[in-house]
């Protein structure tokens, strides 16, 4: 006796090779390519947006920004951080190469009235966003320095650049 499964099995192989008819097969054209056009995009005249956040964490999200002499940027802080102001504020400070960050964050701890921008040393500072509390942004608008090289930007706020508040901007 054959089993069911078996005898079905055995039904459907004998049915695929029937009626198959000896006719060429039709071969299909592949689609021809349509050309796409070339959409030329133009600089963003307010700057490539570079997007950065803080947080209660002591950190950057960015730490390294790349760009080419001259070229135009705008910087976007946002703190997410839920401590206030005063006691987790953050801001972005940006550097003339030549700018020891040690030394700055060092100054700006004595400089509470100023927003912890010493200045003594206003004249090093490329760039900078106001000191944000906890769900606030400010974006700042700049002109990247001509000369190719390692720019530091940090977060003056006592003790943020010695926890690790602190980036590059490198200029090639």
């Amino acid at each position: 006796m054959i089993k069911p499964i078996l005898f079905s099995s055995m039904v459907l192989l004998g049915l695929a090779g029937c009626g198959q008819s000896e006719a060429p097969e039709t071969a299909v054209a592949a689609p021809t390519p349509v050309a796409q056009p070339v959409v030329a995009t133009q600089p963003d005249p307010a700057g490539r947006l570079i997007e950065i956040t803080a947080s209660d964490s002591l950190r950057f999200s960015v730490t390294e920004i790349t760009a080419a002499p001259g070229e135009k940027i705008r910087v976007k802080l946002t703190n997410l951080g839920t401590m206030p102001k005063q006691a987790m504020g953050h801001n972005f400070i940006l550097l003339k190469a030549e700018a020891d960050p040690e030394v700055y964050a060092s100054a700006a701890i004595q400089a509470a009235q100023t927003d912890f921008e010493p200045a003594a040393l206003a004249d090093q500072v490329i760039a900078a966003t106001k000191l944000l509390g906890p769900k606030e942004s400010d974006t700042i608008t700049f002109t990247v320095p001509e000369t190719p090289g390692t720019y530091p930007f940090l977060c003056s706020f006592p003790a943020h650049f010695i926890a690790g508040m602190k980036g590059v901007l490198v200029v090639k």
